[in-house]
């Protein structure tokens, strides 16, 4: 008898940690937070994503993004382009043809989502974040608050749906970003003649404001009804906020809308990721959150999970003409890093604005992918190791900006680990394929155990190997296998 009083009791307890389990809610405040959330694990493992911003601002494709409101200011030069100068001699002056205008010419008629959930694929990444809405206000996605959505306007369809059951059928993770939050003070409004200070525009441009002061309750309330209306009808498994959102004036939002966020994977019984860019005036606790370094990363092992985002052109997010675009030998390299940094890569691509990534971006993720392919075990679903490897490469303190890096050479060793495995990845090949891991040597600090064996994952080159008090010397015959990197993996 008493066997099934303790299976009762054993039943109940199981049955009320559930209910208690089902009814947790995530209040606005960091104590409720922290109490539960933790970034999941599919994100650390993931290391390798796309971003795409793509807009209305294709069209014009010069100055990218910033084109809004470039084509109202004068004196703007971006990377030596005006985009006033530019607009007033091929469209002519914003008191005729407003970027509004350009909505109707965006018609993404070549768009194909599984074209493109099948190259992202390819390319090895594992999670998609496309441009939800950017700073000049243009919904990507169908908009149950604004007009100027594009299943509405432009194209006419939701691209957004399209591409999110495109990746999501090719095994990748969905995401979405919102910049909306700098919308308010995105576009000037200096001549009264531009059709940004006409009040039947004001849903695009918004009202004329002051870009020191604060939002109001009118645009507080649009940008959540906005950010949850995408929230509802995507079920992102990442949200990204870009400028704006740390702000002075929007910390009311901050609490309730990673609570709402949370909340909702909880309802979608899923892991989420919250990302927010910007270092310097960071907003959300950094247990709580993804942190995002725009074009820049760590100089050592973070605590915590975080992210880069750069862009395969070295000019621009959004597409533009005359773009220059980094290697993919480059781009795998920063990849490389990151990850053994506790890091995960977002890598943009701009779209034109007929729908098609342009073939220099493809053939980046398709190298990319080749690489990844063969090699990809030293990253995907990796650790960092106790150090992020050794080389010249290294920085002091806090982070550093792509525009300063040295050119990888074979000195320069990348540490993970997965599976009891350590793996050591050289950014660079030796005239004479000798390969020396200093922080490898007998006696070092990180590892007491004697290294039992070396592979080659890179080629099938044979590999000769030696540990002594100097480091550990790995000697690869032959020429080298690929083009990045070469990857080592060490058993103890």
């Amino acid at each position: 008898m008493n066997k099934y009083v303790v299976a009762l009791f054993l039943g109940l307890a199981i049955a009320t940690s559930t209910v208690e389990a089902e009814s947790f809610r995530y209040q606005p405040d960091w104590e409720s937070i922290r109490s539960r959330y933790q970034v999941p694990e599919w994100f650390r493992d993931a290391k390798f994503g796309i971003f795409l911003h793509w807009g209305p601002y294709a069209v014009p494709a010069f100055m990218s993004e910033k084109y809004p409101p470039g084509m109202y200011d004068p004196g703007w030069n971006k990377g030596g382009m005006n985009a006033f100068r530019h607009h007033q001699e091929n469209y002519g002056d914003p008191s005729e043809f407003g970027y509004k205008d350009f909505i109707p010419m965006f018609k993404a008629e070549k768009f194909d989502a599984k074209e493109w959930a099948a190259l992202f694929r390819q390319s090895g990444a594992r999670y998609v974040v496309p441009v939800a809405e950017h700073h000049d206000g243009f919904a990507m996605y169908k908009s149950n608050h604004t007009r100027w959505n594009v299943a509405d306007m432009g194209p006419k369809k939701d691209v957004m749906r399209m591409l999110a059951d495109a990746c999501r059928a090719e095994g990748m993770k969905f995401g979405v970003s919102s910049h909306f939050a700098l919308n308010r003070i995105y576009y000037k409004t200096t001549d009264p003649k531009w059709d940004t200070n006409d009040p039947q525009f004001a849903d695009l441009y918004w009202y004329p404001r002051d870009k020191d002061s604060k939002p109001d309750q009118e645009f507080l309330d649009l940008w959540w009804n906005r950010t949850t209306d995408i929230i509802d009808s995507y079920q992102p498994d990442l949200l990204w906020f870009d400028y704006g959102l740390d702000k002075p004036g929007w910390e009311p939002v901050h609490k309730k809308i990673l609570a709402y966020y949370y909340n909702k994977g909880l309802d979608w019984n899923k892991g989420v990721v919250f990302q927010d860019k910007n270092m310097k005036y960071h907003c959300f606790p950094e247990d709580l959150i993804v942190l995002d370094i725009e074009r820049g990363r760590m100089s050592d092992v973070y605590e915590y999970p975080w992210q880069t985002d750069t862009s395969v052109g070295k000019i621009s997010w959004g597409y533009i003409e005359n773009e220059e675009y980094k290697t993919a030998d480059y781009l795998l390299d920063e990849l490389i890093d990151i990850v053994s940094k506790n890091g995960c890569l977002l890598l943009n691509i701009g779209p034109k604005a007929d729908g098609t990534i342009p073939d220099e971006a493809k053939e980046i993720l398709v190298a990319m992918g080749e690489w990844l392919e063969v090699n990809g075990e030293a990253l995907f679903d990796t650790r960092p190791w106790k150090i992020y490897g050794e080389g010249p490469t290294k920085v002091s303190k806090g982070h550093h900006s792509e525009k300063h890096n040295k050119e990888a050479g074979a000195e320069d060793i990348r540490f993970t680990t997965k599976d009891g495995m350590l793996y050591a990845t050289a950014l660079g090949w030796p005239d004479d394929g000798r390969f020396s891991i200093e922080s490898l040597a007998i006696g070092n600090p990180h590892e007491p155990r004697k290294v039992a064996s070396v592979e080659f994952i890179s080629g099938s080159n044979s590999v000769k190997w030696k540990q002594d008090r100097e480091a550990l010397h790995i000697s690869v015959p032959g020429a080298k296998p690929c083009e990045a990197a070469y990857v080592f993996r060490i058993g103890f």
